[in-house]
């Protein structure tokens, strides 16, 4: 599964020690409305340094999204606070992630949630993924490759899902592996388009829609790549 590629005026930030790299970067996450201690405090936890490699790593902290292996992108950090910031992970929660792409974001969920699973269509980046997860002892994370879009039914129901690509509609596998209660964040649009960022709940009596703002992301790609 690609993952996402939300979109920022450019910027750079390399300048100064990486403390003060770090303290402008959370300034710059609170400018724009992330306002979750805990999100906040996952953001700073998680170094998006050990997710960027070759001659980007120096832009590790600029809010913009940076190329990774297999043609995607790690997304923008405000864009996946946003992210996890609306979906609203308790401590007990098991979320799906579909689109692992660098890792990053599975692992600042993972300061958030009891076990995270995150899927992707290529198999090089689970891999390289899973290399990060394990050198930083996020032993809460399951990465496998898979069709994200038809999700992990065998370990739903799920409390939470996260979409890093944009899907015309939520997929309905998706909407079926989230619990009564539970929220999923997800992209939906055309994929040569501005889409909407779209907070689903799921009732007793259905599902409740949200649009949070603009973006724009990779599309959902069904099926297992080859790389």
């Amino acid at each position: 599964m690609t993952v996402g590629d939300g979109q920022a005026d450019d910027q750079d930030d390399t300048g100064g020690s990486p403390a003060e790299r770090k303290m402008r970067f959370l300034f710059a996450l609170r400018s724009r409305g992330i306002i979750d201690p805990r999100v906040l405090g996952a953001m700073e936890a998680i170094d998006r340094g050990h997710f960027v490699r070759g001659h980007f790593a120096a832009r590790a902290y600029d809010d913009v999204p940076l190329p990774i292996s297999c043609g995607q992108t790690i997304s923008q950090p405000s864009v996946v606070a946003l992210m996890t910031q609306a979906l609203s992970v308790n401590p007990r929660d098991t979320v799906l992630e579909v689109g692992t792409g660098s890792g990053y974001q599975a692992a600042i969920l993972a300061q958030l949630a009891r076990r995270v699973y995150t899927v992707d269509r290529h198999r090089r980046l689970v891999r390289e993924a899973a290399q990060v997860f394990s050198a930083l002892d996020l032993t809460n994370i399951t990465a496998l490759t898979a069709d994200g879009s038809r999700g992990l039914p065998d370990q739903a129901p799920f409390d939470r899902i996260i979409v890093t690509a944009a899907a015309e509609d939520p997929p309905g596998p998706l909407l079926a592996q989230l619990k009564i209660g539970g929220i999923m964040v997800i992209p939906v649009g055309q994929s040569d388009a501005v889409q909407s960022l779209i907070k689903v709940v799921r009732n007793e009596d259905g599902f409740d829609y949200q649009e949070l703002r603009q973006v724009r992301f990779v599309p959902l790609v069904e099926g297992i790549g080859t790389d």
